[in-house]
């Protein structure tokens, strides 16, 4: 396979110091490194800088210019696209542009964007705090050349693979929505509850057996044998698995025997990030918490857990309780503040009935996850294939 230089295919610009303190409202666009994401251009926090100021002409973007991070995560490529001109170049970002007829920009994108690629800039970064890429390496680093045929079948690949991958994303995103959507049809905003809904504290809808209490401080090294313990990492954006949790001895489990789990309950994180939720079945009956976490056993005769998971999960009153947490090192909520959580109490049947439609959405969710990562594996294999 023959290969090539990038500095040998590519004009490859640095980008100029651009002084936060003359940001304006709106003028030329400055691409930052955290604008830089992988395969995107994150525009969340945009900057600007007056359209006047003198001197930009040779860091000034260009539609499709290939934008590159040299610092913190680095080797991050993207597109910039014509709906973000003006913009200009900010230190640490690099720029490519293709001088050379034989290369597909699409082609270089791609491989740009590999798993290999990125390995190989974070390999030849300095720093141990904050990695730093040089463009000097950069001009130097071989990559594969395929006739101008075979990249653009590549190309085209990897396009179709990424619109699908896009599609099944915002396919699931639609289906998040479409339960929280239900849940304020069916019964409002739980803070400014509309519909009037009885209302009571977290305190008064739990079980007699759950004190809503912190769990253990110091779990201690893993143990081969032993009690699984639930951590914050473990139910944030994830479907915990038992097999996977780490371990701690019987002994100091059971100096927390307030948390051990008896199943059906919702787990919510009180520490770092706040107030994310989680339901946990009869398989995890035995197994304990961390210190961020605290089991909720709700008195079912009033309050299904699935139920109050929603209810938590909505976005005011999920708002409402990270505005409790308390601290600067080390963010968290007090115990104090969850049980005086007020929560809407529909009748039994509608709580019931809401749930069942989340059920539902839910297969389909699932199996849209599945289709997901169906293609990102293939996605990943090709990846592997023809790069590296």
């Amino acid at each position: 396979m023959e290969t090539i230089k990038i500095g040998d295919i590519c004009e490859i610009l640095n980008g100029y110091a651009f002084k936060s303190d003359n940001y304006v409202d709106s003028g030329i666009r400055v691409i930052r490194i955290a604008n830089v994401q992988k395969g995107y251009i994150e525009d969340a926090d945009p900057a600007f800088y007056p359209e006047d100021f003198s001197g930009l002409d040779k860091y000034m973007l260009k539609d499709g210019d290939l934008l590159m991070s040299l610092t913190g995560n680095v080797g991050r490529v993207a597109i910039l696209q014509k709906e973000m001109l003006p913009a200009a170049l900010n230190q640490r970002v690099a720029c490519l542009r293709i001088k050379n007829p034989l290369l597909s920009k699409g082609y270089l994108f791609h491989f740009l964007n590999s798993d290999y690629f990125e390995n190989k800039c974070i390999q030849a970064s300095k720093g141990v705090a904050q990695k730093n890429m040089s463009t000097e390496w950069l001009k130097e680093y071989e990559i594969p050349l395929y006739s101008v045929e075979k990249q653009t079948e590549i190309e085209n690949i990897f396009d179709k693979l990424r619109l699908v991958i896009k599609h099944r994303k915002e396919e699931l995103n639609r289906l998040d929505e479409l339960i929280k959507a239900r849940f304020v049809e069916l019964f409002g905003d739980p803070v400014d509850n509309p519909k009037g809904w009885r209302m009571k504290k977290l305190q008064e809808l739990v079980s007699d057996d759950c004190t809503i209490s912190y769990g253990i401080v110091q779990t201690g090294d893993d143990q081969e044998e032993g009690i699984p313990v639930f951590r914050p990492v473990d139910i944030v954006n994830h479907v915990p698995i038992r097999s996977e949790l780490k371990k701690t001895t019987e002994e100091i489990s059971n100096k927390y025997k307030r948390t051990i789990l008896k199943g059906r309950e919702m787990l919510i994180t009180v520490r770092a990030n706040i107030a994310d939720t989680c339901i946990v079945g009869e398989e995890f009956a035995g197994c304990n918490v961390g210190r961020g976490i605290v089991p909720i056993r709700t008195n079912e005769d009033e309050m299904i857990p699935e139920f109050l998971k929603h209810q938590i999960d909505s976005k005011h009153l999920n708002d409402n309780i990270k505005a409790l947490a308390k601290g600067i090192t080390l963010i968290q909520l007090n115990m104090e503040d969850l049980r005086e959580i007020s929560l809407i109490v529909p009748p039994l049947e509608r709580q019931k009935a809401y749930v069942e439609f989340a059920k539902q959405v839910d297969k389909s969710k699932v199996a849209v996850q599945r289709a997901l990562e169906d293609t990102q594996l293939l996605f990943d294999s090709l990846m592997q294939d023809y790069f590296g």
